[in-house]
């Protein structure tokens, strides 16, 4: 499958090992998921309402920005109503018999996982409409004029779908959603509470502090805070003793090129671009993402919503701005205020 390519086979182990990770470390009952607590108290009375009617959970729809729980939560829901649970996603859906042969294979009140939903084929998405409403699914036998249209019953179930960009669904597939979830960014104390846990699962001896450093550095996203947590134990290991107290959190995460607000090399280079290359913007998406070499949905989706977020960075209708906070973080707003007119 890949070759004689060394670096393929690297890359795949590592996506292996993460995803066994991340998997070890997911919660499997509402009550040990941390944050989100607008969503969990939502959840928690739809679910007991659901388990005392002995009915299907009505669809949710999860929406937020990437590593924030939306697949985590989907699989609490299967657990918490002792129900199968099947996942899969948007891209990977491309023709109708993928879909028709899902459905008609769903078991009573399961669970059906549906991420990236976005990106479903518009064909696809009409096809789900019967199927999420009157829990009936339409198949076409035969081609030509001689087609001829069959309603099949399919069994009551579960349809969660998660997607980070809520705007590109249609109104008739989100009119079908009975429940519908923004998921927030994390505070550092929720962070907080994640790394210590997961450092508690991988068995690593953690502080308080430690952990605190390693939560404010994590763009109030667990997934990044699971995943710093992973090369501070590698450093704490090879260069420490073993622990992670503040000292080790500090010097790892330097080492990795992580700042103080969790910025790595590229949303460093984001916001230098604005400013350096285009005076501060605004600059459009399109060229943005020429001039960083980076694909337009990774800095749509992954970069700027924790910038916009954080203060950092503005969308206008003209393109991006940097703000008087990425000034001064990269100690230029003295100079920015030697021009006239900026900042009034």
């Amino acid at each position: 499958m890949y070759g004689n390519n060394p670096d393929r086979l690297v890359s795949a182990a590592r996506t292996d090992e993460e995803s066994s990770f991340e998997l070890k470390l997911r919660p499997r009952l509402l009550r040990e998921f941390i944050g989100q607590s607008k969503a969990k108290q939502q959840l928690e009375i739809a679910l007991q309402a659901a388990r005392a009617r002995g009915e299907a959970l009505d669809h949710v729809l999860l929406f937020g920005p990437p590593g924030l729980g939306k697949t985590t939560l989907a699989s609490i829901l299967a657990h918490e109503l002792e129900v199968g649970f099947q996942q899969t996603s948007g891209p990977a859906l491309q023709i109708q018999g993928d879909l028709t042969a899902i459905l008609t294979n769903v078991r009573e009140r399961q669970v059906l996982f549906l991420d990236e939903i976005h990106r479903l084929q518009p064909v696809l998405e009409e096809k789900l409409y019967t199927a999420l409403e009157d829990y009936k699914l339409d198949i076409i036998i035969g081609q030509g004029p001689g087609a001829r249209t069959h309603v099949m019953d399919i069994k009551p179930f579960t349809f969660v779908a998660a997607t980070t960009r809520p705007g590109l669904l249609s109104s008739p597939l989100r009119s079908r959603f009975g429940i519908l979830l923004r998921l927030e960014y994390y505070t550092d104390d929720e962070l907080r509470f994640v790394v210590e846990r997961s450092a508690e699962v991988l068995g690593v001896p953690i502080d308080a502090d430690g952990a605190a450093e390693i939560a404010m550095r994590s763009r109030g996203t667990p997934r990044i805070a699971n995943r710093l947590l992973r090369r501070v134990r590698d450093y704490a290991q090879v260069r420490g003793t073993g622990a992670i107290d503040r000292a080790t959190a500090m010097g790892a995460l330097q080492l990795l090129e992580v700042d103080a607000h969790g910025f790595d090399e590229l949303d460093r280079r984001l916001l230098l671009t604005i400013i350096e290359k285009y005076d501060g913007g605004p600059v459009g998406l399109n060229t943005l993402a020429a001039s960083l070499a980076e694909e337009q949905d990774a800095l749509e989706e992954v970069y700027e919503p924790f910038l916009i977020q954080i203060g950092f960075l503005d969308r206008t209708p003209r393109g991006r701005v940097a703000t008087r906070l990425a000034y001064e973080h990269f100690g230029l707003l003295q100079a920015r205020k030697a021009q006239p007119g900026l900042f009034s």
